[in-house]
């Protein structure tokens, strides 16, 4: 061996032992990985090593000759190397960024934690609105099967077969009186009811409902444009299947027997002309007159003629006047519409509306021409309105299924949800069946039906709507977002609206301007189009009565012509 090799291996062997040691210290430190284990220390690292020997090594590295490196100065270099990494990774900058790490690290486990409740909670709000739509389809299906017997099951080929024919089919006994391929008919004349007890005539209700038939045409134009599938029957009653664009005619398939009085409360004029309009009836069409108790008590305190006048005593009578009115006649405003429609929770006869309030929207009828205006109707043919409803069910959040829901209450114009008489903002949330709409945040919201467009949904900035379009419209009450514009949405939809529970406060519903109903957070209100509406008696037809009301009740686009002396072409 050479003697330039010698050096080299002791170099080598020196490297060797150092770096074994160093090794086996490093291994015996703790292996969590933070905070990161500050590095032995350089002395006990070098312990063969000692300081005079470093000075010695580097003074003589600078007297080595030039090109040639020794080998202490050689290890002096490794050890002084392996010392400046320790040191380096000594540092508190390395410490202070390794706490930045774990911080930034548990926060994004708290955005993790966070992003998963949003998950769960968007699952369970769609979980929630499908099983709301559950039970109110149960809610519906339990309510019809209850109130509409007796209705014949058609298959989808007998529908296809009745839209391709354009008509009805009616059972073989009834084919001689039927009303032709252009009108829907009846499928039964009630009869009269075999005699019972014979209680007091004052209070006694007839039994015998008169027949009619329903055509389609504008204004009694007999084109052939004719469809069947707008309007089904049993027993006389209407109730919407399918919207048209036609005007809608009624023809009495059998003469009326009995029609019901609506008057305003507390007015002589309207007292005066009730108990003429029922005098004329009685002596010159023979027909039978409901009144209400109030009514009755005063036409009988006014004069004992009128003892033949008919009226209820409770509401389980109420609840069958749709099976033994034939027509309804009001007089009054358009509350008084509102009030006759709210006696019927199912089929309503049609009305017949006299003006003698104040803008008269749904009021056509002038009340001095009243004999003409009841023998036209009384004889038929007349054009009729189709008005929605909305049938509305408060649901409590301590309700624990959805057999402990309230009755449904039914609306004519709308439904108005509002924060009452708190100073807080109402907080809302919308879903259109099982999507998500809004969270309202304003003064409140109103639902109200095409009819009701010209009422509160009106002046809270909503569009004025004709009452034969189908659609359900949705306005909030001075929102607080300046992009909040109203909505109207199709007549199929299910809306609710729920107070959640984190809202400062309560809220209020609104039925038709009464019977106001407190909403704690977790109550909902749900609403749809009940499946009867209220068919009103229009003086021309339907678009001429609307166009009429807004020109004349709201003065609609009423202004100074332009001149025609100015600047021309």
């Amino acid at each position: 061996m050479s003697l330039d090799e010698l050096p080299q291996k002791e170099l080598a062997s020196s490297e060797a032992i150092q770096f074994a040691r160093s090794d086996s210290r490093f291994r015996s430190l703790s292996p969590a990985p933070i905070p990161i284990p500050t590095a032995p220390s350089f002395r006990s690292l070098v312990d063969p090593v000692s300081d005079e020997r470093l000075n010695h090594d580097i003074v003589t590295s600078h007297e080595s000759e030039n090109g040639s490196i020794s080998t202490v100065s050689s290890t002096v270099s490794s050890i002084e190397s392996e010392k400046a990494a320790y040191e380096f990774l000594a540092q508190t900058p390395i410490k202070s960024t390794d706490a930045h790490l774990v911080e930034f690290s548990e926060a994004m486990r708290t955005v993790a934690k966070a992003l998963r409740r949003v998950a769960e909670g968007k699952a369970s709000a769609q979980a929630e609105a499908a099983e709301w739509r559950r039970k109110y389809e149960l809610e519906m299906a339990h309510k019809q099967q209850s109130k509409i017997k007796g209705y014949g099951s058609c298959t989808n080929s007998e529908l296809e077969k009745l839209a391709s024919q354009l008509t009805l089919e009616m059972p073989a006994s009834d084919q001689s009186g039927c009303c032709g391929n252009h009108g829907i008919c009846s499928h039964e004349v009630l009869q009269d009811e075999s005699p019972g007890p014979n209680p007091r005539s004052s209070q006694k209700m007839v039994s015998r409902k008169a027949s009619f038939r329903l055509s389609w045409g504008c204004n009694g134009d007999k084109n052939g444009q004719h469809k069947h599938d707008f309007v089904s029957f049993e027993k006389g009653d209407i109730t919407t299947a399918e919207r048209s664009n036609k005007q809608i005619l009624l023809k009495w398939e059998s003469s009326p027997q009995t029609v019901l009085f609506i008057t305003k409360p507390n007015s002589n004029s309207v007292r005066v002309l009730c108990a003429e309009m029922v005098r004329w009836l009685k002596e010159h069409k023979n027909i039978n007159v409901v009144v209400e108790p109030r009514v009755s008590k005063e036409l009988l305190t006014e004069d004992s003629y009128y003892n033949f006048i008919q009226t209820w005593d409770d509401d389980e009578e109420i609840k069958m006047l749709h099976t033994k009115v034939d027509l309804i006649v009001t007089l009054g405003g358009d509350g008084t519409v509102l009030w006759a429609a709210s006696l019927f929770k199912g089929p309503v006869p049609p009305v017949v509306a006299f003006s003698l309030g104040s803008l008269g929207f749904m009021t056509p009828f002038p009340s001095e021409q009243y004999r003409d205006c009841l023998d036209n109707v009384l004889n038929g043919p007349f054009s009729i309105t189709l008005r929605n409803r909305l049938q509305c069910h408060l649901i409590r959040d301590a309700a624990k299924d959805e057999l402990e829901t309230e009755e449904p209450i039914l609306v004519l114009n709308e439904v108005t949800i509002d924060r009452g008489i708190s100073s807080y903002l109402t907080y809302l949330e919308c879903y259109c069946d099982s999507s998500f709409v809004t969270c309202v945040q304003g003064d409140g919201l109103i639902i109200s039906t095409t009819s009701g467009s010209t009422a509160y949904s009106l002046a809270a900035g909503g569009s004025m709507v004709h009452p034969q379009v189908p659609g359900i419209l949705f306005t909030p009450i001075c929102p607080h977002s300046l992009s909040f514009r109203p909505l109207i949405l199709p007549e199929y939809v299910t809306l609710r609206v729920q107070v959640p529970y984190n809202s400062r406060g309560q809220a209020w519903a609104s039925f038709d301007g009464k019977d106001r109903k407190l909403l704690s957070p977790g109550d909902a209100l749900i609403c749809s189009i009940s499946p009867w509406p209220v068919p009103t008696a229009c003086l021309v037809d339907s678009t001429t009565d609307f166009l009429r009301s807004i020109h004349e009740g709201l003065h609609w686009n009423l202004r100074k012509s332009q001149s025609f002396d100015g600047p021309r072409d």
